[in-house]
C-alpha cells in the first residue's frame, strides 16, 4: 500500500469515527482509540506535506450538523485543541511556545515577563455556543464541525443552569456588552446521570452508554419537552465574540462570566507557572473520580488572552492552550466467554474473560456483568465487541455491547440452571435480581465463607487467611465452617509448610475466638442480609441464636430496624435442617449462643467524633455505618463541614468529597473505619 492510499485509508477511517461520534452519536470506539489514529494521520502528513488536502480530519473539527436542525454560522471558528499525555508533555509544550514567541515580533518580552495559566477541567459533555444580545439569550447551537453548528435555543432554554438573561443579579456592578458570544459544555452530573438512565432501562427505553453520549442525544432533541425532562447542567469557560470591553485575562474572563451569572466550575485554577499546572494535571489524576462529572483530563490556557492570541494556530490548534488528556477508563475489546464465581452468600455472579486491553495503565482481562438480568437488559454476547470501563481502582465493568458490528456469530447468554462447582439447582429469591446456590456444603462456596467467618468483622482468627482456606477444603479436613474448630493439630504438622510454631498459632487463634461475643458469631455465619449491626440488633432483641432461631417472621420483622427482607432471610436459614446440624456442631464446639453471656459494653472509641457518609460502602448500608458508629459513641451528620472530623468515604463518592478535600477533613474506607473501632 502507497504513502497516499494509507494516508486515503486513514481519513475514511477517522471521518467514520467521527460521523459515529459526532452525528449518530453512537461510538464504535474510545477516545484513546480514535486519538491513535489521529495521531498517526498526523504524523504521516507531516512527514508528507505535500499530500495534506483541505478536507483532512487534522485540518478541521469535528463533524457535520444532522439535517434536520437549522444550520448557524459561528461568528469565530470554534476549535478543539492539541492534546498533551504527561508532564513532559505539557513542558514540551511551554518549551514550543517560548520559541514561537522569540520568532515572532510579539508584545510580549519573556526575559521580563512570566507567562502565566488557567488549568480548567476538560468536562466530557457536549460543546454549546450562546449568544446574548443586549443582555437576552437569543440563540444556542452546537459546535457542528467548528464553523457551522445547529440551533438548539429551544432545549436549551429549558437547562436551569442557563442565564436567560445577564446579569442574574441586576445588582451586580458589571457591564454586559451588546453582544457576547460564550462556550460552555452542557453535561449530566453523574449521580443525576445513574438514577435517570436506570428509570429508562426500568421503563423498558434504551439506556445510554455514558453521560457524554446523553448529553449529546438530549439537547438535540426534536421536541424540547424532551431535553427539559432530563437532569442536564452546564458549565461556562470561553469568550468567543463581543461588542465592547471584557477583560484581558482568562482567569479575569472567568470571574467576569460567573459575575454576570454564568456556571462556572468551582475547579478551576490559576498557575503561576507550568510546574504548578503540571501538579495540577497530577492532582486530577487523583481525584477525577471523586467529583460529579465526567471529565477526560485538563485544559491549560496562557493567561494572557492577548498573548494567546497573537501566538495564532497550528493547523486546527490554537498554540495558546493545550489539552491534557487522562489515561483512557473506557475502551472496546471483544468479550471470548463468561465466567461463573460464586460467593460466600452463594450468590452466583458472571464475569467477562476479555480479549486483554490496556485500561488506565492496567491490562485488563475480567470484568464484572454484575448480574444476569444486567446482561440481558443490555443484550450482551458473547462474541460481541463491548465498551469497557475502569474508574480509579473500582472493578472494571462491562458498560455495554456495540450492538451495529455484531456478524451474526454472537451467543446469547443465559443464567445457569445448576451450581456449575456442585451441580446443584439454583435458586432465584421472587423480587431478587440474583441467583443463588443454596448449598451450604458447595466447594467453592465454602471457601468464600471460610474467609469472610474468620474475617476481622466475624470471628477475626489470626493467621488464617484465604490460601489457608483453599488448601483445608481442598484436602478435606474441612467440608462445613465448624469444622474450624476440630481441626487435628497432628493432621496439620503434615502439611507442607505447616511447622510447629505456625501450628500452634493457627489453633490458638481459633480458640481464642470462642470468646467473641454472639452476635459476632452470628455475624460470620453469613445469613443473607445479616452484618455486624442486624446481627447485634436481633440478638439484643431475642437475647440469644436459639431463641432467635425459634422466632416467626413477624417477630423477627417487629425489631425497630428490621424489614421484611431480613426477617424473610433470618427465618429461612434456620428453618433449613443442614443449618441447625451446623449449629449443633458448632454449640459442641463450645460457640457462643447468648448474647447475654457474651456481651459486650458499649464502645465509646468514637466518642466525641462526627462522621459524614458518601459513596457506596463495600459491605456496610448507609443505615448500618450510621448505626455502628452510634453505637461506638460517635456522631453522623448529613453535610461536610469544619467541625465534621472523618468523612467514612465509598465508592462513587460526590461533591461530599470535594468539600471535605477543600476543608481538609480526613477520609477513611470502611477497611480503616473497623480498625479504628476495633482499635
Amino acid at each position: 500500500m502507497s504513502i497516499t492510499q494509507e494516508i486515503a485509508k486513514l481519513r475514511d477511517e477517522i471521518n467514520f469515527h467521527l460521523y459515529r461520534y459526532h452525528v449518530l452519536d453512537s461510538p464504535v470506539v474510545s477516545d484513546a482509540e480514535y486519538d491513535a489514529l489521529f495521531r498517526q494521520l498526523q504524523a504521516l502528513e507531516a512527514e508528507n506535506p505535500d499530500l495534506v488536502t483541505a478536507d483532512s480530519p487534522t485540518q478541521r473539527v469535528g463533524g457535520n450538523p444532522i439535517d434536520e436542525f437549522e444550520k448557524v454560522s459561528h461568528p469565530a471558528p470554534i476549535l478543539s485543541l492539541a492534546n498533551a499525555f504527561n508532564r513532559d508533555d505539557l513542558k514540551e509544550w511551554e518549551e514550543r511556545t517560548h520559541r514561537f514567541i522569540n520568532q515572532l515580533d510579539l508584545e510580549f518580552d519573556p526575559e521580563t515577563e512570566q507567562i502565566e495559566y488557567v488549568v480548567e477541567p476538560k468536562i466530557d459533555g457536549l460543546t454549546v455556543v450562546l449568544t446574548y444580545e443586549n443582555g437576552r439569550f437569543v440563540l444556542g447551537a452546537t459546535r457542528g464541525n467548528g464553523e457551522i453548528g445547529e440551533n438548539i435555543t429551544g432545549n436549551l432554554l429549558t437547562l436551569p443552569a442557563l442565564p436567560k438573561r445577564i446579569p442574574i443579579d441586576p445588582q451586580a456592578e458589571v457591564t454586559v456588552p451588546d453582544r457576547l458570544v460564550v462556550r460552555g459544555e452542557a453535561f449530566f452530573p453523574l449521580d443525576k446521570f445513574e438514577s435517570w438512565n436506570s428509570g429508562r432501562a426500568e421503563a423498558g427505553e434504551k439506556a445510554y452508554m455514558n453521560p457524554r453520549n446523553a448529553a449529546s442525544g438530549s439537547l438535540r432533541q426534536l421536541d424540547p419537552k424532551i431535553t427539559a425532562a432530563r437532569p442536564l447542567t452546564l458549565f461556562c469557560y470561553d469568550i468567543i465574540a463581543w461588542d465592547g470591553a471584557v477583560p484581558d485575562t482568562q482567569w479575569e474572563r472567568l470571574q467576569w462570566l460567573k459575575a454576570l451569572g454564568f456556571p462556572i466550575s468551582d475547579d478551576i485554577a490559576f498557575c503561576a507557572t507550568i510546574e504548578e499546572a503540571a501538579a495540577q494535571y497530577d492532582s486530577w489524576l487523583e481525584k477525577r473520580n471523586q467529583i460529579n462529572y465526567e471529565v477526560d483530563g485538563i485544559v491549560v490556557k496562557i493567561n494572557n488572552r492577548s498573548l494567546a492570541d497573537q501566538l495564532g494556530f497550528v493547523g486546527k490548534d490554537p498554540r495558546g492552550a493545550i489539552a491534557g488528556k487522562f489515561p483512557a477508563q473506557e475502551k472496546t475489546t471483544q468479550l471470548l466467554d463468561v465466567k461463573i464465581s460464586v460467593g460466600r452468600t452463594g450468590i452466583l455472579a458472571p464475569g467477562a474473560v476479555l480479549d486483554p486491553v490496556e485500561l488506565g495503565g492496567v491490562v485488563v482481562r475480567n470484568a464484572t456483568l454484575h448480574n444476569f438480568d444486567e446482561i440481558a437488559r443490555k443484550d450482551i454476547r458473547i462474541g460481541d465487541r463491548v465498551w469497557v470501563k475502569r474508574a480509579g481502582d473500582v472493578i472494571p465493568y462491562v458498560v455495554g455491547p456495540i450492538v451495529d458490528l455484531r456478524d451474526g456469530s454472537e451467543r446469547v447468554i443465559s443464567p445457569p440452571t445448576h451450581c456449575p462447582f456442585c451441580g446443584e439447582p439454583v435458586v432465584r429469591i421472587p423480587g431478587e435480581v440474583a441467583v443463588y446456590c443454596d448449598n451450604p456444603t458447595c466447594p467453592e462456596q465454602l471457601v468464600r465463607r471460610i474467609e469472610y467467618f474468620v474475617s476481622r468483622g466475624a470471628m477475626d482468627i489470626d493467621n488464617f487467611g484465604g490460601q489457608t482456606a483453599v488448601l483445608l477444603t481442598g484436602n478435606g479436613m474441612i467440608k462445613d465452617l465448624a469444622d474450624i474448630y476440630f481441626l487435628n493439630r497432628d493432621n496439620l504438622l503434615e502439611l507442607e509448610g505447616f511447622k510447629d510454631k505456625k501450628v500452634d498459632n493457627l489453633l490458638n487463634g481459633i480458640e481464642a475466638s470462642k470468646n467473641q461475643p454472639a452476635h459476632r458469631f452470628l455475624t460470620a455465619l453469613g445469613v443473607r442480609f445479616v452484618g455486624s449491626v442486624v446481627a447485634r440488633t436481633l440478638l439484643d432483641a431475642f437475647g440469644g441464636i436459639d431463641r432467635l432461631g425459634e422466632a416467626t417472621v413477624e417477630e423477627i420483622e417487629g425489631v425497630y430496624g428490621i424489614g421484611p427482607e431480613i426477617a424473610q432471610s433470618v427465618n429461612v436459614w434456620f428453618q433449613d435442617e443442614r443449618h441447625r446440624q451446623l449449629l449443633e456442631k458448632f454449640r459442641a464446639a463450645g460457640l457462643p449462643f447468648d448474647q447475654e453471656s457474651a456481651a459486650e459494653e458499649q464502645s465509646q472509641v468514637l466518642a466525641g467524633l462526627t462522621f459524614v457518609i458518601t459513596g457506596t460502602l463495600p459491605t456496610l448500608s448507609r443505615d448500618e455505618a450510621k448505626a455502628l458508629i452510634e453505637a461506638n459513641g460517635g456522631k453522623v451528620t448529613g453535610s461536610v463541614s469544619k467541625k465534621t472530623d472523618f468523612l467514612l468515604l465509598g465508592e462513587k463518592a460526590g461533591s461530599k468529597l470535594t468539600k471535605a478535600e477543600k476543608l481538609g477533613v480526613p477520609t477513611l474506607s470502611e477497611a480503616e473505619f473497623q480498625e479504628k473501632i476495633s482499635g
